[in-house]
């Protein structure tokens, strides 16, 4: 693929999309400078890296493949990379959306210009989802850094690329579970990997696929969750009304921001986001943001 530029809003948050990539101090599979991401993934087994050089007001992109890519290889890593800049979701609806709200005005004129970052691929989104529920991130983190490194492989640069479903499939049980994985955990990565592999779970969004479909073929796989579901229609889509009302984070958030005393339940949290449709997705950015000294998302 030929190097390209995509021109970037004008409140563009550059800071975020680092930060966002930059969670992992002893990353392998991103590499973060000042004004530079570089970000390994496997697009149909082959290792590629995404090199973006980002100012103010573009992003500079070098594909960067081991290997000859397909034009859907082609399509998936020009996705990917509108994912990882966090450009599916326009944040200006939102805003317009609370500008006179009693609970989100305040909050959204603080924070102009929030955008939801994703993950590269879908199946990224949704393995992550899945690796970090339920347990604290420093442990998350490195139970996916342990997954790439076993599924993964290494681009020619040095840099390690994030598993697509084929090479996670190809793992045993006890891969995972003699390196800290839980057998829940891990049963539940390798059967979503393989259901994918094997073309019994469709992921692409299509005309015939649409993101109803996906979330309840989803929901039906052992050991899957709304939470699971939603979070990976948020980071894998970039879906604009994802409802996070099971999320410790996004509760803690609204309770801070309620000056309640305890947090809301799920029921109550629910209740409160469906206010926000279409519009939840931002709803939990802003809630995740205000956070500040936590790496809630």
């Amino acid at each position: 693929m030929k190097p390209y530029t995509l021109a970037l809003p004008a409140d563009y948050r550059v800071g975020d999309v680092l930060s966002f990539h930059r969670r992992d101090a002893e990353s392998i599979a991103e590499q973060v400078a000042p004004e530079r991401l570089r970000k390994g993934v496997l697009l149909e087994g082959v290792p590629v890296v995404l090199d973006l050089a980002l100012s103010p007001a573009s992003a500079s992109v070098n594909v960067d493949a081991d290997g000859k890519l397909s034009k859907a290889a082609q399509e998936q890593a020009r996705e990917a990379v509108l994912n990882i800049l966090g450009l599916r979701i326009d944040p200006a609806p939102f805003s317009a959306f609370v500008k006179k709200d009693q609970l989100f005005a305040a909050l959204a004129r603080r924070q102009p210009g929030l955008r939801i970052v994703q993950s590269a691929t879908v199946f990224e989104a949704l393995t992550w989802a899945i690796i970090g529920q339920q347990i604290n991130l420093s442990f998350a983190i490195a139970l996916r850094r342990t997954f790439i490194l076993l599924a993964g492989r290494q681009h020619s640069s040095g840099l390690w690329c994030y598993p697509d479903a084929r090479s996670a499939a190809a793992l045993s049980l006890d891969d995972l579970t003699s390196r800290k994985f839980s057998r829940a955990k891990a049963e539940t990565l390798l059967r979503l990997a393989q259901l994918i592999t094997a073309g019994e779970l469709q992921l692409d969004l299509t005309s015939a696929n649409s993101i109803e479909q996906i979330s309840a073929a989803l929901l039906a796989v052992k050991g899957i969750g709304p939470w699971t579901v939603n979070y990976g229609l948020l980071r894998g889509y970039g879906y604009a009304d994802c409802s996070l009302h099971g999320d410790v984070a996004v509760r803690a958030a609204l309770q801070t921001l309620l000056g309640d005393a305890e947090r809301p339940d799920i029921k109550r949290t629910e209740e409160i986001l469906a206010r926000y449709s279409p519009h939840r997705t931002m709803a939990a950015a802003h809630l995740w943001a205000s956070l500040h000294d936590r790496d809630a998302g």
